[in-house]
């Protein structure tokens, strides 16, 4: 039987034992399996799901391979390593003394289990992104933005030009789709003035998905309520089981501006309370400040209706991987939010999302940048090249050209006809 953690820290306190930092390492691996250990077990199989998923997703859209945030990179990895490297303060502190095993249990699960909270809800959120791009793949929608090939679930660095691009563009050759994972973010500012313009993307409500038809590459419209173009397609992605108890305080809205200024002081408050043991700094200023502009305490279904009055999409979906109870299921399908349940992790039922998102997908306003041939036309292609060696006509030319003595004949077709 393996030693609990506080038998291996007792060890550590008396100088016995192994190496200090072997010990260490130890304590925090015992002390993230009693306290996440199941749900650890659980997060590994989800993983395994979405590893199924991204390999089929970008096998079938012909990308390289799936990017995601440097955070949730690390926890799909390793996730009970991920998890220990979250008690590396709280360790320390507890072995110099400065946190008594009361306090380190305390502070240390609500680590651990916040960490595990927040990257099974991004997991579950990243499976129904990639399995519907799946989906999308399987009918012809191909990636046309960004042009490098990867599937990108991360947003890192993407707004600090002062707009929001999408995560992805699928085309089929004539129509596209745009998608934005958790898009309305903060975008870059320089003072209090470009800060103020820019708030209302800190405070926006921040849905799990959007989906515009056509190539949008920006959605930032801050002169209007909301501050991002509206969507044509909310999908919503819920992992817990009792998903439907949880509350969140939605500050949102709500929230009144700061300056450039204040924002400054935020950040450097946020410094002094990281490092107070070196600064010798009090808090009780600080966190008296960091108290102010309070939010609101909503239930997920309520935050869920209210994503649905603040945008007004054509179509939002909530997509459960749990059963709902019914009096839930009626009060979100009574607004207007498709309810997609007990899904867990079957690809099928993913299906009728998909197909709506093609129904809103529209037909470009600028050039298709491909069309997917089929292996017969591919041949015929190379054969046209070959035999065109010496003549300035690129594939793209060789294609146009075909296609326009093709239009010809079926005009010279129909000619007769209309005589």
């Amino acid at each position: 039987m393996q030693e609990d953690w506080l038998s291996l820290y007792e060890k550590l306190r008396a100088g016995k034992g192994a190496d200090a930092t072997d010990l260490l390492e130890k304590l925090k691996e015992r002390f993230v399996a009693q306290v996440v250990g199941y749900d650890l077990e659980k997060m590994r199989a989800w993983i395994l799901e979405l590893e199924a998923a991204v390999e089929a997703a970008c096998k079938a859209l012909g990308a390289r391979r799936v990017v995601y945030p440097k955070e949730f990179n690390s926890f799909i990895e390793e996730p009970e390593a991920h998890l220990r490297k979250k008690l590396f303060i709280y360790a320390h502190d507890l072995v110099r003394g400065r946190l008594s095993p009361e306090e380190f249990r305390e502070k240390a699960s609500a680590a651990v289990k916040t960490s595990i909270l927040t990257n099974g809800r991004s997991l579950y959120q990243s499976w129904v992104y990639v399995v519907l791009v799946y989906h999308l793949a399987k009918n012809g929608y191909r990636l046309i933005y960004p042009d490098d090939l990867y599937l990108h679930l991360e947003r890192t660095g993407r707004q600090r030009t002062g707009g929001i691009p999408p995560n992805a563009v699928l085309s089929d050759g004539v129509k596209a789709l745009s998608l934005f994972i958790e898009a309305p973010r903060p975008v870059g500012w320089e003072d209090s003035k470009d800060l103020s313009r820019a708030w209302k993307l800190y405070t926006a409500l921040r849905p799990d998905i959007l989906a515009y038809g056509g190539r949008v590459l920006n959605i930032v419209t801050l002169g209007d309520e909301p501050p991002v173009l509206r969507p044509d397609v909310i999908i919503e992605c819920k992992e817990l089981d009792d998903w439907y108890k949880r509350a969140r305080e939605l500050r949102g809205p709500i929230a009144a501006p700061l300056s450039a200024e204040e924002w400054r002081e935020r950040w450097i408050s946020g410094l002094y309370i990281g490092l107070a043991d070196v600064l010798n700094v009090k808090l009780s200023d600080v966190i008296s400040k960091l108290k102010e502009r309070k939010g609101l305490r909503l239930r997920d279904p309520q935050i869920v209706l209210l994503y649905k009055r603040f945008y007004e999409p054509k179509r939002m979906f909530l997509v459960s991987r749990a059963a709902v109870p019914a009096d839930v299921k009626r009060m979100l399908e009574d607004e207007g939010v498709e309810l997609v349940e007990s899904v867990g992790f079957s690809k099928e039922d993913l299906a009728p999302v998909a197909e709506a998102l093609e129904e809103v997908s529209a037909t470009e306003v600028s050039r298709a940048d491909f069309v997917e041939l089929t292996p017969r036309a591919k041949e015929l292609l190379k054969i046209a090249i070959e035999r065109m060696a010496g003549r300035e006509l690129a594939p793209p030319q060789l294609v146009e050209q075909a296609l326009e003595e093709y239009v010809l004949r079926l005009r010279s077709a129909k000619q007769p006809e209309q005589d």
